[in-house]
Order: structure tokens, then sequence, then C-alpha cells
């Protein structure tokens, strides 16, 4: 919708949100800068918007708080454009958005951990592979900051393991949600080719760290476990998520990325759990 055509009612969130997110080309807008695309020619280009339009937008998104922009050219000067605290604040309706349309629009409803291997889901995270890896710096179990996507690298996304709290009700009845201790154990086991060889593992949830953390000591996970609670990573490279337990959780999916940050393959779905360690790590040694 237009800018300034309406006046959202002051006291309801969801219309104050609506003011700044209504616009379809904004939404989508953050959801570019928010996978990396940060300036004006890149997100024309991802986008197929007019220059105007992209201006306009990007205009009364800065207005909004929600996006800032800093030079990185002069004479004349050029502007990227990245986010705000409020606007990686609003990764979460992204993702949401997305969870949404993967479920109701581009799937039959269905609750899943894992699609089909011909959807449209499967198809847009394999499309991953030779696109530049972003940096997402997630808090890790063992404290610090960590860049998810560092090469090389072997990342692997899994929905949640039971060790801290309950899983969800009705959890085991999610197709692809079990598994994910066993996946961590047989990358323990993998994990000394991998180090050998100067290769970084690290398994991604969006357990908080400290949930994380008790599972590490009580495992002795070796690797890095790190927190996507906020949806950095899932926002930055459009991964796959469903919801259980009021959260959303990662689909179950692996990532190998090079020394120069480039996606070199991708594994989605996993259906075999054992299989895909294997596949993850003869992939990377031979990268």
């Amino acid at each position: 919708m237009p800018r300034n055509t309406w006046s959202p009612d002051p006291s309801c969130g969801v219309a104050q949100t609506v003011s700044v997110l209504g616009d379809g080309w904004s939404v989508l807008i953050l959801r570019d800068v928010a996978r990396g695309h940060q300036r004006f020619d890149d997100l024309v280009t991802e986008l197929g918007i007019s220059r105007k339009v992209l201006a306009e937008r990007l205009a009364g998104l800065i207005d909004d708080g929600v996006l800032r922009r800093e030079p990185y050219q002069t004479g004349p000067v050029r502007y990227a454009y990245a986010l705000t605290e409020s606007g990686r604040d609003l990764l979460g309706v992204i993702v949401a958005l997305q969870d949404w349309g993967d479920r109701w629009r581009l799937g039959d409803g269905s609750l899943t951990a894992a699609d089909s291997d011909e959807s449209a889901t499967a198809h847009r995270v394999r499309d991953l592979v030779g696109q530049p890896a972003p940096e997402v710096r997630l808090p890790s179990a063992a404290g610090g900051m960590v860049d998810a996507l560092a090469g090389p690298a072997v990342v692997f996304a899994y929905p949640a393991t039971g060790t801290t709290a309950p899983l969800p009700s009705g959890w085991a009845e999610i197709p692809g949600a079990v598994g994910c201790t066993l996946e961590n154990r047989l990358f323990r086991t993998a994990y000394p080719r991998l180090k050998t060889a100067g290769i970084a593992l690290r398994g991604v949830s969006t357990q908080r760290p400290d949930e994380q953390q008790v599972f590490a000591t009580a495992e002795s996970i070796p690797f890095s476990l790190l927190s996507d609670v906020e949806l950095g990573l899932a926002a930055a490279l459009r991964l796959p998520v469903f919801r259980a337990g009021e959260r959303h959780r990662l689909k179950r999916l692996i990532l190998i990325v090079d020394g120069d940050r480039t996606i070199r393959a991708v594994r989605y779905p996993v259906v075999d759990i054992a299989a895909a360690v294997d596949w993850a790590v003869e992939t990377a040694l031979t990268l």
C-alpha cells in the first residue's frame, strides 16, 4: 500500500507494524538486506524493482528506523544499507512469513521438519550452492560470538535436542524432527577427521546458548554449537523452519562452505542421518 495514505491505530501494535511492513516491497527489501544484498544496484537486480520505487521504499524504511545507510564509496558517494537493532528485531517476522508461505502456499499445510526432495523449499535450499556465505555472528554454547559461516566448514542445522528440557508434545509425530542427539553423536565421532584437515564443524539450532551448553557438556561435544535463537542465520540464508513448542525450529540440513566463503554443497532434506553425516565428511574432505 502507498505510504501516508492511512493512519495506523496509535494503540495497536499490529497496525503500527503493518505501517512499516504493509508494503510488499518493503518486506522483500528487508529480506534481501538480511541476506547480504546491501547495495542499491544489488537490490535492484535481486528484486527486479524499479530504481524509483526502491529509492522511495529505502527512504521510508530509514525514516521508520529499521534501516540505516553507510557510505562505502566517495566521489560520487554511494551507500550500503544495513539493519538497525529495530530492523534485526523484525527478522522473526520475516522468518514467520516465510514459514507460513512454505507450509500453506508452497506446501500442503502439514507440520513437518523435512520437505520432499522435489518441493519448492528443497529447490530454494539447494540453490544456495555457489552463493557467497554472508557473515552471521551467533552466540556459542562455549561463550562469545562465532561467525557461523566462516570456512572451510561443515555447518549442520538441527531442530532441537531434548537433554535440557522436555521436547514439545507430539514431537515424535513431526516428520524429520527426531534424531538430533544421534546426529550430534555421529558428528562427534567424525570430528577428528575434519579437525585434522583444518575444517571447522558447527551445529546450529534455535535453542538458547545455555541450553546448548548443558547438552554439549552431557554429550562431550568437542565442536561449536551455535544459537540462532534470534533467527539471524535463518533469515540470511532463507533456511526452512517449522514451529513447535512456541518456537521456530530449523529444519535439518547440512552446508559445506569453503575457505573463500562460498557455499559449495548442500544436503536437504536430510532423511538418513547417518548417510548424511558420512556425505558431509567425505564431501568436505574432497573439496
